[in-house]
């Protein structure tokens, strides 16, 4: 599989030596560097500082100076540097898809729509929504108020590094907070370019920072840091429970985005062809390496064979290749380690009794990348490693129910609960089966994303919720100002504004 490395940018050749602290390029406080590799040859694309607690502290203490004034800062001036941001990413988006294409493995084509597109999308349903948040609300004889909750630290994951920052760190700022953010150091190269735009809006020192370097030390110091107000975490439930600990001695608030196990299930009066083909392409998507991946295809027991066969046609039609070939639809998984993960679950599935109806094969030519052709599972017990556990990776495991009580009862038997998929001839039917699932977001007959909906999940899949108003609660403290009378709240409101 010959890949087309000339299409690599320049800036995803560049290594780097300095985090972006109190606006300035600072050198890291180690010479220590970590490589980022590029997933579809294994070949080392650039070295970025290994940050540690030295960065860590020298971004938090430019993030705490700078609070005052930015919270103080009216919303309008605080949401122009926002729209000068989408500006910017408009005008180097296709830079900025050649940068994550080249960090993560995603294919081109993708990485243009679904980060680089989404990211600007989020971006600007962030401006609209801090537009229409209730900052303040008059209720009986108090003044309540929305007000940034000081400096933060948000820590993204490799998968879609600038899409997740750009869920996170204009909330913050929209709402008030400064940021430090930590990326992946899988995937922080467009997290660097990122920093270099924002450095063009002429943001105010301090107000955003950013430091590189690995989770166990820079991550872990940002959690665990006594001056960080909110820890906004996206990432695997294992980093989940760490960053919590750490913040827990001094009561600082964690949103947690975590993993995943999402049910697609597809009722008997829906067009099976269509919801299957549709699950599987979903399942997918970034080579399955999304959180909410419907990586469990629910289908009627009587039906089982016919759904089986759609999902491995469908999976087998699917373009794997180079990520940089605008027909590639599904791209090397972020590192080979990765995809060898991946095939000993498949392989343990295959040892418990399991059907590998097709996929689950490095692809010829692939060496070098973690490349691995899309799988489908059949024959699974319900409890079984892959039917359970986030694989992360290209594989949809298809499970017979006996009726919808049952599917129901399958799909909530999981500690997660991100995402799901209901379908159904009819949308009132659907909705009725959507609204007893135990998971944060349900989209029924394959509706479109809504940048505006609240985005998070139950139990092992996190808490909090990011987009719209409540990615701006996120990083909000709530206050009561109260008054000797309704009357004079009135009068005097405005005042305390």
């Amino acid at each position: 599989m010959k890949t087309m490395s000339a299409a690599i940018p320049a800036a995803a050749r560049r290594s780097r030596s300095v985090q972006w602290i109190d606006g300035d390029w600072r050198p890291a406080q180690s010479d220590s560097a970590l490589p980022v590799v590029d997933p579809a040859t294994g070949l080392t694309l650039a070295e970025v500082p290994a940050g540690g607690r030295a960065d860590v502290d020298a971004a938090v203490a430019a993030a705490v100076r700078a609070f005052p004034a930015w919270s103080a800062t009216p919303l309008g001036e605080r949401l122009r540097y926002l729209d000068r941001l989408a500006e910017l990413l408009d005008q180097h988006a296709d830079t900025v898809a050649g940068v994550l294409t080249a960090e993560t493995g995603m294919p081109v084509a993708l990485a243009r729509h679904a980060q680089v597109s989404f990211g600007v999308g989020a971006l600007r349903s962030c401006v609209e929504a801090a537009r229409e948040h209730a900052w303040e609300q008059r209720i009986g004889n108090s003044l309540v108020r929305s007000e940034g909750a000081g400096a933060v630290g948000c820590i993204t994951p490799w998968n879609a590094p600038l899409a997740l920052n750009l869920q996170k760190v204009p909330a913050a700022l929209a709402a008030g907070c400064t940021v430090v953010l930590k990326p992946s150091e899988l995937a922080p190269l467009s997290s660097y370019l990122l920093a270099e735009l924002i450095a063009r809006t002429d943001l105010p020192p301090g107000v955003f920072n950013l430091v590189c370097g690995t989770g166990p030390q820079a991550g872990e110091a940002l959690a665990a840091h006594p001056e960080i107000a909110v820890v906004s975490l996206t990432g695997s439930l294992r980093a989940g429970r760490r960053v919590s600990e750490l913040a827990a001695p001094r009561a600082a608030r964690v949103n947690l985005e975590l993993g995943g196990k999402s049910a697609s299930i597809v009722l008997p009066d829906a067009d099976l062809g269509a919801a299957v083909a549709a699950t599987v392409h979903q399942a997918n998507f970034n080579t399955g390496q999304v959180c909410f991946a419907w990586s469990r295809l629910l289908v009627p027991a009587d039906r089982y064979d016919e759904a089986v066969a759609v999902a491995a046609g469908t999976a087998g039609a699917l373009r794997v290749g180079d990520p940089w070939d605008p027909a590639t639809q599904v791209g090397p998984l972020i590192h080979r380690a990765s995809a060898e993960r991946v095939r000993g679950i498949l392989d343990d599935a295959i040892d418990g009794g399991a059907t590998l109806v097709t996929g689950g094969e490095v692809p010829p030519g692939a060496a070098g990348g973690g490349y691995l052709t899309p799988a489908v599972l059949a024959g699974l017990p319900q409890r079984a490693r892959a039917v359970v556990e986030e694989v992360f990776g290209p594989v949809v495991v298809v499970l017979p129910y006996a009726d919808e009580d049952d599917a129901v009862r399958i799909a909530n038997n999981t500690d997660y609960g991100l995402s799901g998929a209901v379908w159904s001839d009819s949308v009132e039917h659907a909705t009725v089966i959507a609204s007893r699932l135990r998971t944060g977001r349900v989209d029924v007959n394959g509706a479109p994303f809504n940048m505006r909906a609240p985005f998070g999940g139950y139990r092992s899949s996190g808490n909090g919720r990011e987009l719209g108003a409540w990615g701006l609660a996120a990083f909000c403290e709530t206050k009561a100002i109260q008054f000797p009378s309704a009357e004079e709240g009135l009068r005097l409101g405005s005042a305390a504004g």
